[in-house]
């Protein structure tokens, strides 16, 4: 009886702690948690000084660069109207950054508005030998309601672009983002003014396959659509409306397992910079991710921004530890 109930006693620990054990374990496909350095990653910010450059859109081709897309404020500015002339820059190891040059400007766009400017938040995709090249654009004067979403083509991913019209049948919206899923379907994303949308491409990656529809569940969602794909999770990330004790855009992110939605919200990644506005990108390079953003730490004027970026890092469930900016020495920002 008595070695009974010692069995009974050692057997019913084994059960609780083999419970507990399985319980705390990480599944093999989880990355475990990695805590940044509170003082900063040593990434210096801005990392373009040379004009005053917002919203990157960041990718990595095949050649192995990481290329950088940001529209362009022209200085002195007019608010937002004078964004002009994208420019392409591209760095091997995101410390030596290369000016690919001008690729367009509004003058190159034979349906865009007589008066130019208003080149705001672009994107870039590749697709069967192709470079794609989305960017917002009025067709006449009356800019806020005329907004089309053209497209420029090249062989080359920072040179040749040229101008091939718009994407038919689009509301008139702005900030276009396309991500190419792993099965080759591309998809549209765009929005503005608390609207946002998205919809599949034809393979011409010129038109939309179907209807656009809206995208649910997002909180608060203000502009600057930018979509990405990790461990199967697809990830949604936007510029919210916060607008309190002088602070304004946050980057707020979402997650769903369809890339057209019902999207869960998750929370802020990135705090209000120093800008009136934010906009950003999230990408994988060489086995680290990284969040793209812009800040107006040089002009200290809302409308001549520059483009920063900082190591980003997901907890074991998935999840986005918030970034941490940095300053012109690569130091936490104060």
């Amino acid at each position: 009886m008595y070695k009974r109930t010692i069995y009974s006693i050692l057997l019913a620990l084994l059960v609780v702690m083999a419970s507990c054990s399985k319980k705390v374990s990480i599944a093999k496909n989880d990355t475990p948690v990695v805590i940044a350095n509170p003082n900063g990653d040593g990434m210096k910010n801005p990392f373009v000084t040379e004009i005053y450059t917002a919203d990157p859109s960041a990718h990595v081709w095949a050649d192995g660069r990481l290329y950088v897309y940001p529209s362009h404020d022209i200085d002195p500015p007019r608010g937002c109207d004078l964004m002009d002339k994208y420019h392409v820059y591209s760095t091997d190891d995101l410390v030596n950054w290369r000016d690919e040059g001008q690729i367009l400007q509004a003058s190159d766009v034979s349906w865009g508005r007589a008066e130019g400017g208003f080149m705001w938040a672009p994107d870039c995709a590749y697709k069967n030998g192709t470079y794609y090249f989305y960017f917002p654009h009025p067709s006449g004067t009356d800019w806020a309601n005329t907004w089309k979403i053209g497209v420029a083509t090249s062989k080359s991913p920072a040179s040749g672009f040229v101008s091939q019209g718009y994407i038919p049948g689009l509301e008139s919206l702005i900030d276009p983002c396309v991500f190419v899923d792993d099965d080759g379907q591309a998809y549209l994303y765009y929005g503005g003014g608390n609207i946002c949308k998205g919809g599949k491409l034809k393979d011409n990656m010129m038109e939309i396959d179907g209807q656009m529809q809206t995208m649910q569940g997002l909180n608060d969602f203000h502009e600057a659509t930018w979509v990405h794909k990790r461990n199967g999770v697809y990830y949604l990330s936007y510029a919210d409306n916060f607008d309190e004790a002088g602070k304004h855009n946050r980057m707020k992110y979402a997650t769903s397992n369809n890339p057209l939605g019902p999207w869960t919200y998750q929370g802020v990644y990135i705090d209000p910079t120093d800008s009136f506005t934010d906009h950003g990108s999230i990408v994988e390079f060489k086995g680290q991710w990284y969040a793209f953003y812009h800040n107006s730490s040089i002009s200290k004027n809302d409308w001549l921004r520059s483009i920063c970026v900082n190591k980003l890092y997901y907890n074991a469930d998935g999840t986005i530890q918030k970034i941490i900016q940095t300053d012109s020495t690569g130091v936490k920002q104060q």
